[in-house]
């Protein structure tokens, strides 16, 4: 079997072939044409059954709700008869600007005495489906809003003694 000792080159002027990589033309002509999360979407996802069972576990962990936390809609999951929401996914809205990253809020955590709860891989196909987390995320925790709470204000707390610090 003979091989090409140089492959093709693609150029932004290369006319489309069949061997072709790229797709020349956008996937949409306007931005308003691109798909976008929506509340009705996100609830046809779920009440779908697109969003849980069918994994082989348990799907009464698989039901994933979307909560109000500070007047924003996350996603949350009902384990053992406790209502959890996506660490990422509150990380991202309400303390990504208080603290340096993801890894502070573990340590947080840590001293907090607060342990999060460790995803099932089918509640993490969720979250990435209602893009509550990044789409290549492959772990992810849960956190009761009891202790997000406590996060929140610790993350508040130590930002405005910073901040008085810094002023004097």
């Amino acid at each position: 079997m003979a091989v090409s000792a140089t492959p093709p080159v693609l150029s932004p002027t290369s006319t489309p072939g069949a061997g072709s990589l790229f797709r020349p033309d956008p996937l949409y002509s306007s931005p308003a044409e691109s798909p976008r999360l929506t509340s009705s979407l996100i609830n046809s996802f779920i009440s779908s059954g697109g969003g849980g069972g069918g994994g082989g576990g348990t799907t009464s962990n698989n039901e994933c709700k979307m909560v109000e936390v500070h007047g924003v809609k996350v996603a949350s999951f009902t384990v053992d008869g406790q209502e959890l929401i996506c660490l990422p996914q509150v990380f991202d809205l309400f303390l990504k600007h208080l603290v340096g990253g993801l890894h502070t809020v573990y340590t947080k955590l840590k001293r907090l005495d607060i342990s999060p709860v460790v995803c099932t891989v089918e509640q993490v196909r969720i979250l990435r489906g209602l893009g509550a987390i990044q789409p290549g995320v492959n772990r992810c925790k849960l956190i009761s809003r009891k202790d997000f709470e406590a996060l929140y204000n610790d993350c508040t707390n130590a930002r405005q003694v910073q901040t008085v610090h810094l002023n004097t």
